[in-house]
């Protein structure tokens, strides 16, 4: 008989708690999943609920990163809110398999998506003797949708197990933390992460695994030309920022940006983070960089900034995550973050 962990990279420790619980039959009714972006979250869910359930395959039906899925969920961006209200998004290949998504413009979990979970958890099962939700990303339910998960969490039926994803746990109610049996997932090791990316005979391996941080969802999914591209607007709002290039560079830069209505900050900020990681790392003498083929622009802003100036880019940065989730004028945001940071290179050199 296969386990978890036969086909799923890294975190031996949870895989085995999970399993143990299959195993003993002593497994709780809500379980969270907690871990950075690509970690595996999902899958882990996935593949629990196939030893659980039986269906592996149709349950990997309701893997997210399929083309098809992906597709789906962009499309409904387009639909009017009430269009989505009125047929809210799930997926469920398994009839005794439920997944739940963020989507729409602000990318959150709705209120009328836990109205629809809650409708169908008042269904025994068809299969056997349990079903699972998996609630993907908790952490974008709005307050409403959280409260209202909240009470069938307080009392669920005896068949149903919930799993849900967050990113940080404390993005979270306290009253759904209390509730949950709560298992972190770790970034994988530099080995671990080269294991899966040869196993799953990834193209551009190294760059892969310099960028993913230990996160192999985010190595097996990521656009390299799509990324380059955000990240390397990223670096000029930081030339800019810094006083290398003048504000009109920016602007031809973000032109394009602007242009695109679909495309979301959202997408934009990991790879922010990770310019400033670099920067931070060239400014303290360390030569490998993960954004190694812009190492010469990266290095250069590094010997213009104070640490300060990179603490307040941070925050910066942090502020911009918060603000995605709302509808804020993308160009205007960044245009703005520009001219604090410049602002503030020449208060800390005056």
């Amino acid at each position: 008989m296969s386990h978890i962990s036969d086909s799923f990279f890294g975190n031996r420790p949870v895989c085995e708690a999970l399993e143990q619980m299959i195993a003993t039959g002593r497994i709780p009714q809500t379980i969270l999943l907690a871990g950075p972006a690509g970690i595996g979250k999902a899958t882990l869910a996935r593949r629990f609920a196939g030893r659980l359930l039986g269906g592996e395959t149709k349950i990997e039906e309701d893997d997210l990163s399929l083309p098809q899925h992906v597709e789906l969920i962009e499309q409904r961006e387009k639909w009017p809110a009430d269009k989505r209200a009125d047929d809210p998004l799930l997926f469920a290949s398994h009839p005794d398999f439920l997944t739940f998504t963020p989507e729409g413009p602000l990318r959150q979990i709705s209120i009328q998506q836990i109205r629809l979970l809650k409708e169908r958890a008042q269904f025994r099962p068809l299969r056997g003797e349990r079903r699972v939700f998996l609630v993907d990303r908790l952490d974008r339910a709005n307050e409403q949708a959280a409260n209202s998960l909240l009470k069938l969490l307080e009392e669920p039926p005896e068949y149903l197990i919930v799993i849900a994803t967050a990113e940080n746990v404390y993005d979270l109610l306290p009253t759904i933390r209390s509730r949950s049996v709560v298992f972190s997932l770790t970034r994988l090791s530099d080995s671990e992460m080269r294991e899966f990316i040869k196993a799953r005979s990834l193209k551009d391996g190294e760059l892969r695994w310099r960028l993913s941080e230990g996160c192999p969802g985010f190595a097996a999914t990521l656009d390299l030309a799509k990324y380059q591209e955000r990240r390397n607007l990223m670096l000029k709002m930081f030339e800019c920022a810094s006083g290398l290039v003048p504000f009109s560079a920016w602007v031809r830069a973000a032109e394009s940006f602007s242009n695109r209505k679909t495309e979301k900050l959202d997408f934009y900020l990991k790879p922010a983070y990770r310019v400033l990681e670099d920067i931070l790392a060239a400014a303290n003498g360390i030569k490998s960089l993960r954004n190694a083929d812009v190492e010469e622009a990266v290095r250069a802003i590094a010997a213009r900034v104070p640490f300060e100036w990179l603490e307040h880019a941070a925050r910066a940065v942090d502020e911009l995550s918060l603000m995605a989730r709302r509808n804020i004028q993308k160009i205007i945001a960044l245009d703005a973050v520009i001219m604090d940071l410049r602002n503030q290179l020449r208060v800390e050199c005056a």
